[in-house]
């Protein structure tokens, strides 16, 4: 019998907090650093995996200019992506442990110039897809079912408003799952041939019809939220537990930094109406 990684005491000294939390307990980043420290390396590895997507634009932005402004929660350095593609360049084998396999297919589509359109992906898309394959292969199945998920969701709504608005569908469809492999089989079907295949189909065509896109959104990720709750009932101090916490956590950051700037907003706004009521001075 194979036995988890447990991490009783840390766990039990996180802060907890709700899909409506106005306020932070941590940030994503605080949080990674601390769990750099008291993981396990085989569940650090997991989660390095899962955070590959900030390397990820961090590749495609040091493709596009090696002095390209680099995302902090990205792992790799500057000097060890521009060595990858250095090496790749050179045909020369890869030893950084660090570096996802799909690196170096990337980077070689990259150099040949070939046409990134050619199957319907930009070159943001093809990194995206590769990250998606790559991604479901993770021997976790928490965390390959969130890609999983996050792949459907994605792939749904672009396939509902590429239709919608008149354009080829098969060419904005990422990865090669399941679900996927049926949106491009069955374009102009109803409901994509997903009516049956995902449970969820349902609620997110009622998600892409909501005019609001800020409702939209926050429904899209109450619905990811939800997914992580019922799919950790019994996971207590483990990595799915951690692992199911930061990604909840990735949510609320992003609302409590919308909510700070929609405040930053009406408050100008607010500011200006009065500037104009009453003539304050400009510096005010």
């Amino acid at each position: 019998m194979l036995f988890k990684n447990q991490y009783y005491y840390f766990i039990a000294g996180l802060p907890d907090f709700s899909f409506d939390s106005m306020k932070l307990p941590f940030t994503v980043e605080e949080v990674r650093g601390m769990l750099d420290e008291v993981l396990k390396r085989n569940d650090r590895n997991l989660l390095h995996k899962y955070f590959l997507k900030y390397d990820n634009d961090n590749l495609l932005s040091l493709l596009k200019d090696k002095n390209g402004t680099l995302n902090l929660m990205g792992r790799l350095s500057r000097e060890e992506v521009l060595e990858v593609v250095s090496k790749v360049k050179e045909e020369l084998p890869l030893k950084n442990t660090k570096i996802p396999p799909y690196f170096e297919a990337y980077i070689k589509r990259w150099l040949s110039e070939e046409n990134p359109h050619e199957g319907g992906h930009l070159w943001e898309d093809l990194l995206s897809s590769l990250y998606m394959d790559y991604g479901l292969e993770v021997k976790n199945s928490l965390m390959s079912g969130w890609f999983e998920f996050n792949l459907n969701i994605g792939n749904v709504l672009t396939a509902i408003y590429a239709r919608k608005y008149g354009m080829e569908v098969t060419q904005y469809i990422v990865g090669n799952n399941k679900p996927a492999r049926l949106i491009r089989e069955n374009a102009n079907v109803r409901d994509f041939g997903l009516g049956r295949e995902l449970e969820y189909f349902d609620t997110l065509l009622r998600i892409s019809e909501e005019s609001d896109i800020y409702d939209r959104e926050r429904k899209l990720d109450k619905l990811r939220w939800d997914w992580l709750e019922e799919n950790t009932v019994f996971d207590y101090f483990n990595i799915e537990y951690l692992f199911a916490y930061l990604c909840k956590l990735q949510i609320l950051e992003r609302w409590v930094s919308l909510n700070a700037e929609e405040g930053e907003r009406v408050f100008r706004e607010l500011i200006s109406n009065l500037k104009n009521e009453t003539k304050l001075p400009e510096d005010f």
